[in-house]
């Protein structure tokens, strides 16, 4: 058996180096193993029956074994890297799921604070939500008038007259409005000013009273 060293070569070259250097290996080994080992040494003139077993046989088991390993470190491969793909999706969800976590708490912690803000702040009529990706102002508008959820009331919202509370709920831009105040039984124009505040979580509008001037 001659060509059974560099048989076990190619296949372990096969194995750390590829399909190429593997063949190359094969070629090479069957040129000395013929050459060194197989009777009449160091000649190539007569080819008797030893050599044409040579020559089928080895080739023949050599092809088919680093064929196999081919395959096999195909599958290899291909099994690392889809599970690579799928560790490192799995640490996309992980971070998205997080994020969605934190995003949650601090958007928690926003209502919460808002909805603390004008039950203790006695010149606040309201906190309302406005909507930062509103084409214009028509859009926030109506968001305004037909959602309940994004008005906060504070505790001079009832002391507004009822068609300036409607105004101030349309209104989408920070400035000074003039409003109706009820004092009992009558009422006094004051100036109610509007702040635009803009968090994480979305913007907001804020309207104070101040004093009459």
């Amino acid at each position: 058996m001659p060509g059974t060293l560099f048989f076990i070569a190619a296949a372990l070259v096969e194995y750390y180096f590829g399909l190429g250097p593997a063949i190359t290996v094969m070629i090479f080994g069957l040129v000395v193993a013929d050459y060194l080992f197989v009777p009449p040494y160091g000649q190539f003139d007569v080819l008797d029956q030893s050599d044409v077993a040579l020559i089928i046989s080895y080739p023949l088991a050599t092809l088919l074994v680093i064929c196999l390993i081919e395959r096999l470190r195909r599958a290899q491969f291909r099994a690392e890297l889809i599970a690579d793909v799928a560790r490192s999706r799995y640490e996309m969800l992980l971070r998205a799921d997080n994020e969605r976590a934190v995003a949650n708490r601090a958007a928690d912690e926003t209502h919460r604070l808002l909805r603390h803000l004008p039950h203790y702040h006695n010149d606040i009529v309201m906190i309302k939500a406005v909507d930062r990706n509103a084409p214009g102002a028509s859009a926030s508008i109506h968001v305004a008038q037909t959602s309940n959820a994004a008005i906060a009331q504070g505790i001079r919202y009832n002391s507004v007259h009822a068609d300036d509370v409607k105004h101030l709920a349309a209104t989408v831009h920070a400035g000074s409005h003039r409003v109706r105040l009820s004092v009992g039984a009558a009422q006094k124009t004051v100036n109610c000013l509007c702040e635009r505040f803009t968090t994480h979580v979305g913007d907001f509008l804020v309207f104070r009273l101040e004093e009459s001037s």
